[in-house]
């Protein structure tokens, strides 16, 4: 990974820069300002469950001391269904006395939700684990997104979880359920998502990821290193420096 860069977790004191950077990468990578107006509530739905009922299962990436990504992650499927359950209410009864209020782009995207999503949206399967994945642009890269998929497959294997999904947005010029296979994900289903066609010349899809972590192994990245042997007084050999991860 590049000099600066951390990956850690989660803490309640990273709340904030979370939300924000959900909002600044909401709309396919970009801002979510053109096509949502309302950062609260989209904050709300997609972090709110994550960072205050099951923090532990979360990672951020740290570049020179400032959130630059975050994997938000859940093995608790049931716990989050309830949870979803409820803030979905309270999130369609706010929005809904703002909706005169809001401008024509966000209501267009309410109106989606209400009306086309649950056509539109993949199937996700029920009683996996789940994680939302986000990286600013200026901290993107193969290998700080494999560390921080890693750093939190491992924290599933370690509590034996047996399967993760996540759901990626991908189009033409973004092919990012691509990028997730060579995590060891596979695509089970893809759907065109229409809420984006008003805002974007591309079709844009809705992909369904899973992995199976059964039998996996524990990666490289944070697999603890097997202590070398001691050496005997007698050996004056030099001492060689442990090979970075």
């Amino acid at each position: 990974m590049s000099p600066g860069v951390l990956i850690r977790p989660y803490q309640p004191s990273d709340r904030k820069a979370v939300r924000h950077l959900c909002c600044e990468t909401g709309y396919l990578g970009g801002r979510i300002d053109p096509v949502f107006e309302d950062r609260e509530l989209f904050a709300d739905y997609l972090t709110k469950y994550y960072t205050d009922w099951e923090p532990e299962s979360s990672f951020v990436l740290e570049q020179d001391g400032e959130v630059k990504g975050y994997l938000l992650g859940s093995c608790r499927p049931g716990h989050q269904q309830f949870f979803d359950f409820f803030n979905n209410l309270n999130l369609f009864a706010r929005g809904m006395v703002k909706y005169p209020f809001y401008r024509r782009p966000t209501r267009n995207f309410i109106l989606w939700i209400l009306f086309k999503s649950w056509r539109e949206v993949p199937q996700a399967p029920r009683g996996s684990a789940h994680f939302h994945f986000n990286i600013l642009p200026e901290a993107q890269g193969l290998a700080h997104s494999r560390k921080l998929m890693n750093t939190y497959l491992d924290y599933l294997r370690r509590k034996n979880v047996p399967q993760v999904f996540g759901q990626v947005v991908t189009f033409a010029s973004r092919r990012g359920a691509a990028a997730f296979e060579r995590f060891g994900f596979r695509v089970v289903e893809k759907r065109e998502i229409t809420k984006y066609r008003a805002h974007h010349h591309e079709a844009v899809y809705l992909c369904t990821i899973i992995r199976d972590l059964k039998d996996d192994k524990i990666s490289q990245d944070t697999a603890k290193k097997t202590p070398r042997p001691t050496r005997k007084l007698s050996e004056k050999s030099h001492q060689t420096r442990d090979s970075k991860n």
